[in-house]
């Protein structure tokens, strides 16, 4: 029997049991993909991360989770570069930001961790801006299986299906008060995603509950094994620059912006996301998102004989 430590974080959150969870794997690169689905399904996550290798300046992770491995994971690698400070393999000594590149598969991406001012990891992100669509789906349809009506649509800004990491279908929403009655038939939702090629329904309005974020985001994920997400850094992405693209955000001065999120308080599992975006004659030059993640538990995985 193989003793594998692991431990578990709540990314996008400075507190425990808030924002989206994930467990990381230490030493993982002689764990077979099937297993690794059994280990995620054993925990039961939004994500498990298998480090597989990493060095000074780079991590080389596998994203899986209940139902398919991640192309790419943003609550994953908070919490997975959180992990990697906490046990000293990513050390500050006098330094106030750590440069490191991210493995996933033949995909790399570079990640920022900044110090607060608390001694906490503030971890940063690149993703690379989604395509946009207008062909999306039936929106009555959608409604039905959402539990609103069409009228709980924002009609300002479009329905639109969003191209990046994951595939994303953006749904602007009129109120907090619609986005609080929205009760998901689970099982026709993820047929529908299925049917339709979308792996996250992200809805979410302007209106907040507190008065310095931008938006208010559900995150319906029953297609890639999550009924609904409490924080999800790469659907933030996708909706930072839905929220550029359609004009609806601005940079203040210069060519930067930051866009704050509020997730997951439908779930009881309040998360705060942030998306920092640079921009260059007008469009995404740079596009960044983050947070911080919390450590809940830590202990060992007891693999049995045979697993690899």
């Amino acid at each position: 029997m193989a003793a594998v430590p692991y431990a578990l974080y709540d990314a996008f959150t400075d507190r425990g049991f808030g924002g989206s969870q994930a467990a990381i794997v230490s030493d993982a690169a002689w764990i077979d993909s099937d297993t690794r689905l059994r280990i995620a399904r054993e925990f039961g996550f939004p994500a498990t991360c298998f480090v597989t290798d990493y060095s000074n300046d780079s991590v080389t992770v596998r994203f899986q989770s209940v139902e398919k491995e991640y192309p790419m994971c943003g609550h994953g690698t908070i919490c997975l570069m959180t992990r990697m400070i906490d046990m000293g393999i990513f050390d500050w000594k006098d330094r106030e930001r750590i440069d490191l590149e991210l493995r996933v598969g033949s995909a790399t991406a570079a990640v920022e961790i900044y110090k607060r001012e608390d001694g906490r990891a503030n971890v940063m992100l690149d993703i690379k801006p989604p395509r946009f669509e207008n062909a999306v789906p039936d929106a009555q349809i959608l409604a039905t299986l959402l539990g609103i009506t069409a009228g709980d649509y924002y009609d300002k800004l479009p329905i639109e299906m969003a191209y990046g990491d994951f595939i994303h279908l953006v749904v602007p929403i009129s109120s907090l008060d619609a986005m609080r009655r929205i009760a998901p038939d689970f099982s026709g939702l993820k047929k529908f995603c299925l049917d339709n090629s979308i792996e996250t329904v992200a809805v979410f309005c302007r209106e907040v509950k507190q008065s310095e974020y931008d938006l208010h985001v559900r995150d319906f994920c029953p297609a890639v094994g999550a009924n609904e997400a409490a924080a999800v850094g790469t659907t933030n992405a996708a909706l930072t620059s839905y929220l550029i693209r359609h004009e609806v955000v601005h940079a203040d001065s210069g060519d930067q912006l930051i866009v704050l999120a509020e997730q997951g308080y439908e779930m009881n599992r309040p998360s705060s996301i942030r998306s920092v975006v640079t921009l260059k004659d007008g469009a995404i030059n740079r596009l960044q998102v983050g947070g911080v993640a919390t450590k809940i538990l830590d202990g060992t995985l007891y693999l049995p004989d045979g697993s690899h």
